[in-house]
């Protein structure tokens, strides 16, 4: 059997879609999904779409939010 170390390796060596499926995977181990929460996700991105295709909220690029964030944090 692989130790830690050697599972990561061989991980890093493939491909990021491969090592996407990886992540995915373990992520989903730690924290399994509930489908009642996803469905109250779905249903937050749907409302949120639609409030932004009728020009009620304007969307904020994610750099400007970043920037924002850290310049907030460096005082």
């Amino acid at each position: 059997m692989h130790g830690t170390k050697e599972i990561i390796e061989e991980a890093s060596a493939l491909p990021i879609e491969g090592r996407a499926a990886v992540v995915d995977s373990l992520l989903r181990s730690l924290n399994v999904p509930d489908p009642e929460i996803d469905r109250a996700w779905l249903d937050v991105a749907k409302r949120r779409l639609t409030e932004i295709r009728a020009g009620r909220v304007i969307p904020v690029p994610g750099d400007q939010v970043f920037a924002r964030i850290k310049d907030r944090f460096a005082q």
